[in-house]
């Protein structure tokens, strides 16, 4: 199985969405949060695409890479799952080094807060996301999906009715 940054954020957020994900259901494509993502992602910064490339390698994607500072941008909509975010970033801090482009860095980026924080990748990090990865690809080859969290955390998820469609309303 090749790990994603994708991977990463939602076995973050939620182990069920990993597996979902991971197991072809996919729900974002339905979801008006995940439209508003895309949309802040590809207007907030117009003249990035002329400046920064766009790299893909070992499962992951970068929309804005600086090759020549070696500094991958990351752009969120809300930061309120800022340690997914921060991790999915480290992710591909890792991969890069792991292919040979050592001391990159990351900006993830928030635009609607005006707020950016630079990421670094430590020799901790590196142990953790091995750890990490190794729990990705446990959940995803497991034979069911784990079980949903609590309703009031799913609320604005694109798998909410996925996860919530046999439950009486509250």
């Amino acid at each position: 199985m090749r790990v994603t940054g994708t991977h990463i954020n939602y076995y973050l957020i939620c182990q069920r969405k990993l597996w979902l994900f991971a197991n072809q259901i996919q729900m974002e494509h339905t979801s008006d949060l995940v439209y508003e993502g895309r949309l802040i992602h590809e207007t907030s910064y117009g003249r990035r695409s002329e400046k920064y490339s766009e790299l893909e390698m070992d499962g992951i994607k970068l929309d804005y890479y600086d090759a020549k500072n070696k500094v991958i941008h990351e752009i969120k909509k809300s930061d309120k799952r800022e340690e997914a975010h921060l991790w999915q970033l480290k992710y591909y801090l890792f991969v890069l080094d792991k292919n040979g482009v050592q001391g990159a860095t990351g900006i993830l980026e928030y635009p609607k807060l005006r707020h950016r924080e630079e990421v670094m990748l430590s020799s901790i990090d590196r142990q953790e996301l091995h750890q990490i990865i190794a729990e990705v690809e446990k959940i995803v080859a497991a034979d069911q999906a784990p079980e949903r969290l609590m309703r009031s955390r799913c609320r604005n998820c694109s798998y909410f009715d996925f996860c919530w469609s046999q439950e009486e309303s509250e």
